[in-house]
């Protein structure tokens, strides 16, 4: 048993005994919290200390990633502040991490879906900053392009490791809901986006990322570096394919700031995050004549009920055309 767990039992046996919760609470709280160290340890995390509050809101985003309701994600983070209040007070760790954590606000419409037309205007106007090697813009040029051509949730963008995209048959192997494994394909665009940020911009930033930690390495006993900068939290080195500027896999909150900015200059659109990508890209699809299992499956859809959503969306488009176009509207 690692610190996690034995931190894990030792306060669910707590909220039992001293505090008399129920067992269903205590089984409510066990599962979310067991789910929170799988996701700590999925980053690197091995001991209590290494939840901190950017962890905790990287894990609540992948719970509205997958849909969860409204009411699971709020216990999902009270359990979190629990636990981290318990920590803190026995003194295991210097303060509550979870105090400011607040569930995020479930998505409880479609997003609408942005017009083809506008989607190609933004993209090249990201495309047009990276023009002059700019690493960090070179990778956010492909992650836009390929959250939309293969319509990923965002939680699978950034669980992406560098073997998992097939360069040569440009599709890409994606962990999905319930760890259900699909491969993907994604067009032209994509891979020419892919390619040069694999090629150039991911070797640049992990570069940048080492130099930075370099530079930080001799720490006094008190946290300052020699020349009285305190040091940054080191960061080894990923196979994740998307990394933030201190070479560690990029966190879900970081790309959805990346697309609810890319999408917030498209009227219309409203606040938008990376969902909206993905619904855009299954509207288009479907507008396109695609089938609609062949779009569930390329979705990660369990149920094909849960994709028939977007046939109502391409209905309300056809609509709208046909009352603006039609003679006889």
């Amino acid at each position: 048993m690692n610190g996690l767990d034995a931190a894990l039992a030792d306060y669910l046996a707590h909220v039992k005994t001293e505090r008399g919760y129920s067992e269903h609470t205590v089984s409510a709280y066990g599962a979310d919290l067991a789910d929170l160290v799988t996701f700590a340890e999925s980053r690197g995390v091995q001991g209590v200390d290494g939840i901190d509050l950017a962890l905790l809101r990287d894990w609540l985003w992948v719970a509205t990633e997958r849909d969860l309701a409204r009411a699971s994600i709020a216990r999902r983070a009270a359990s979190a502040r629990g636990f981290t209040s318990w920590l803190a007070r026995r003194g295991v760790v210097a303060g509550d991490q979870g105090a400011r954590l607040k569930a995020p606000r479930a998505l409880r419409t479609l997003p609408r879906v942005v017009p083809q037309n506008a989607l190609e205007s933004a993209i090249e106007r990201l495309a047009a900053r990276a023009a002059d090697g700019d690493p960090v813009a070179e990778r956010d040029v492909a992650i836009i392009e390929l959250l939309y051509a293969s319509a990923l949730r965002v939680s699978e963008l950034v669980g992406l490791d560098v073997p998992d995209i097939d360069r040569e048959r440009r599709v890409v192997r994606v962990m999905g809901k319930g760890s259900k494994e699909r491969v993907v394909p994604y067009g032209a665009p994509a891979a020419r986006a892919i390619d040069r940020y694999l090629e150039h911009a991911r070797p640049a930033i992990s570069a940048s990322a080492a130099e930075r930690r370099a530079a930080t390495q001799e720490i006094d006993a008190n946290g300052a570096s020699v020349d009285g900068v305190r040091g940054t939290r080191s960061t080894s080195p990923t196979a994740a394919v998307f990394l933030g500027v201190r070479g560690a896999r990029m966190g879900v909150r970081s790309v959805h700031r990346l697309v609810a900015d890319m999408l917030a200059d498209i009227p219309g659109t409203g606040p938008s995050g990376p969902h909206a990508l993905r619904h855009t890209a299954a509207t288009h699809l479907l507008d396109g004549g695609a089938d609609l299992r062949a779009v569930q499956e390329f979705l990660g859809h369990a149920s094909l009920g849960t994709t028939q959503i977007y046939t109502h969306v391409s209905a309300e488009r056809l609509k709208q055309s046909y009352r603006t176009a039609h003679p006889r509207a």
